[in-house]
């Protein structure tokens, strides 16, 4: 049960509230709840939601997570879910200084929530829904054992990825809804016309011809799915097998999918954007003298550097700061890029004052893709530090490889692209015509770990309840993993039948 909140943090909350609505801020309302660690732990191992289905998974992670508080390796300061209304949980073992610098940067994240693109299609009563999963798939429980159950979810947990998180903006295969909201079929287009006029505008003759290339196409279309399906969990929702209430939890198991994906998808906008408020809100009207040392000490540890690692507070509040100076100063436009004098693009100031207005804008439209590939520059990566690794076997060391922004930008979005993982699509349902499943890797330079690939495969076999192939990549050579229900087997493609496949496709 959440603790009482006191009156004092009740009306710091409201203070907050103005001052971040001040600063233009828009969010929908925030409920805070008071919780102790260890309470604070099972709703972290729900991912921040108080109520899901039960599975292993969640008593796991409160175990990893309640030993590493135990062990002072981590703590929770905060937990925010995009829904409407917000909810936020704070820590009742933290000081005032640490509500303050929490409230501010929650009501960071409730105004990306409410206003970042790349979240307008989430369900904004994600608690509600959480909560109807975890009593049905309890029911399920009941009717069908908890073991046959659990690892099902288990099975359809391994394969929450394999989704395609722009489909949500996409009308796909050029469909187009009628006056009915219903998707139409494929038909031939009239051309307006008076009806003395409609027979030389459109001729009889040319219409029935059209008619029938349409239906000889669709009649031809003998390979299923037409085109590559890169949303595989829905193709396995429409079209596996499998009862109807495994159907209905894999249903689930994707829309939660697509819930998240936004989060993975803006991870360094959304902190850097809730840090660049905390800051300012903290450094400009909430501290007290009593307070700053304190305020730096926690401020400086949260954007601290991570071995091995980009730390996306650290990342997302520098590059929102830099874009902010640049805006103020008009370091932007074709005057200020053709400009090679270093010198003088550091002193460029034009006192245009547009910084503040150009993040809110930054806010709003990009994810972090679209963020650092549009403001990710030389200068920022100067100021910053960045470099690409890898190791030297020479010097039997990890050494710097490159300081050029260019490759570490690189290096950088090919991290966050998909979010560093692979293209997978459904490419034929009904493979050397035994009903067999294949899937393909779209390969970009990243390869499948094959023992990752080989339980997966199984997975979806656990879901098709057919042999399951995927067309890949190992090295230079293209091969087929499958996978029978027994049996992991590969075949190498022959480069002849590689060159044939590819004038196919």
């Amino acid at each position: 049960m959440p603790l009482a909140f006191p009156q004092e943090l009740i009306k710091l909350k409201y203070k907050i509230r103005d001052i971040a609505v001040c600063y233009g801020l828009d969010f929908y309302e925030v409920i805070f709840e008071m919780l102790d660690y260890d309470e604070m732990n099972m709703v972290a191992a729900y991912t921040g939601f108080p109520s899901r289905y039960p599975h292993w998974r969640f008593g796991m992670e409160y175990e990893h997570l309640r030993k590493s508080y135990s062990y002072g390796l981590s703590k929770i300061y905060e937990m925010v879910i995009n829904n409407d209304p917000c909810y936020a949980y704070l820590l009742s073992s933290n000081s005032n200084t640490d509500h303050k610098i929490v409230m501010a940067h929650v009501y960071g994240h409730c105004d990306f929530f409410k206003n970042n693109y790349w979240f307008s299609k989430t369900n904004r009563k994600m608690v509600d829904e959480m909560a109807n999963h975890g009593t049905k798939i309890a029911e399920y429980m009941d009717d069908h054992g908890v073991e046959e159950v659990e690892n099902f979810v288990d099975t359809c947990l391994s394969l929450e990825n394999l989704i395609d998180a722009h489909s949500v903006f996409i009308e796909r295969h050029g469909k187009k809804k009628d006056e009915t909201g219903k998707y139409s079929k494929p038909h031939v287009t009239r051309f307006r016309a008076k009806d003395y006029m409609d027979s030389f505008i459109n001729p009889k003759e040319f219409i029935e011809e059209q008619e029938k290339a349409i239906q000889d196409k669709i009649k031809k279309q003998i390979k299923f799915p037409a085109e590559p399906e890169r949303d595989v969990l829905a193709f396995l929702v429409e079209h596996a097998p499998i009862a109807p209430w495994k159907r209905n939890i894999l249903s689930m198991i994707r829309e939660e999918a697509y819930y998240f994906a936004p989060q993975r998808q803006t991870k360094i906008m959304n902190e850097g954007w809730a840090s660049y408020w905390h800051s300012t809100m903290m450094t400009r009207d909430l501290c007290t003298d009593a307070e700053i040392i304190d305020y730096a000490d926690h401020h400086s540890g949260t954007l601290a550097s991570r071995p091995g690692a980009i730390n996306p507070y650290k990342v997302g509040i520098e590059l929102f700061r830099d874009i902010e100076d640049r805006w103020n100063k008009g370091k932007f436009g074709k005057e200020y890029e053709d400009c090679d004098d270093m010198t003088e693009r550091r002193k460029w100031n034009l006192d245009l004052g547009l910084g503040r207005e150009k993040i809110y804008q930054v806010r709003r439209i990009h994810n972090d893709v679209t963020f650092i590939d549009e403001f990710f520059n030389q200068e920022f990566c100067d100021d910053q530090k960045l470099f690409v690794y890898g190791y030297d076997p020479n010097a039997q060391q990890y050494v710097i490889l490159d300081r050029d922004h260019r490759k570490v930008k690189q290096k950088l979005l090919f991290s966050l692209t998909n979010a560093g993982e692979p293209f997978i699509y459904v490419y034929d349902a009904n493979y050397k015509n035994r009903g067999e499943l294949l899937l393909k890797h779209d390969f970009s330079g990243m390869g499948l770990k094959l023992d990752h690939a080989q339980d997966t495969l199984k997975n979806l076999f656990n879901v098709w309840t057919r042999p399951v192939n995927i067309d890949t990549y190992v090295g230079k050579k293209r091969i087929v993993m499958s996978y029978d229900g027994e049996n992991h087997t590969q075949e190498v493609i022959p480069e002849k039948e590689k060159k044939e496949v590819k004038k196919t496709d």
